[in-house]
């Protein structure tokens, strides 16, 4: 089969194939997702399609195969889910956090970038430099105002600043 007898082929029966498994299947989402992968392998295959003479019953059976295949995938996940149990309870981030988290979008996102890099990342200015371009001095200039940024916004207001002499 030509590339372009199989596109012809792929036009003519790729509506028709998806109605099919559609009715088979009775979810139209998963029968497009196998269909266009039953067309995918069949492509690779289109010389053998052409001298077994019936592609049309190929892309049938290979999609049905492939939904067949899903359904026992997601059984076997739902059975592990079922014999481990649910995943433990974890808490979500608190009030810090999310401050934290806020505080840091606010900054710059070059600014931001380097302090992730030197902070979370645990990376020298050297290193930071390396993977950035950045100039050490840049960097050094970003973490200093970085961190003025961020001492500013995350102090708490309940905490008055003592009166300066």
């Amino acid at each position: 089969m030509t590339v372009e007898e199989f596109e012809e082929f792929y036009a003519q029966a790729v509506v028709r194939l998806t109605g099919q498994l559609y009715v088979m299947l009775g979810d139209l989402h998963e029968a497009q997702d196998v269909v266009q992968e039953a067309f995918i392998r069949g492509w690779r295959r289109r010389r053998q399609l052409e001298r077994e003479g019936q592609p049309e019953a190929w892309i049938r059976t290979v999609a049905w195969r492939l939904a067949v295949s899903r359904w026992r995938l997601r059984r076997r996940s739902a059975d592990a889910w079922k014999r481990s149990g649910a995943p433990p309870h974890s808490e979500g981030p608190g009030p810090e956090q999310v401050a934290l988290v806020e505080a840091l979008r606010a900054l710059p996102v070059q600014q931001r970038r380097v302090m992730t890099l030197h902070y979370l990342c645990d990376l020298s200015v050297e290193q930071i430099s390396g993977e950035t371009g950045l100039s050490s001095s840049t960097i050094k200039t970003h973490l200093s105002r970085g961190r003025s940024a961020l001492a500013h916004q995350l102090q708490d207001p309940r905490i008055e600043e003592a009166p300066r002499a």
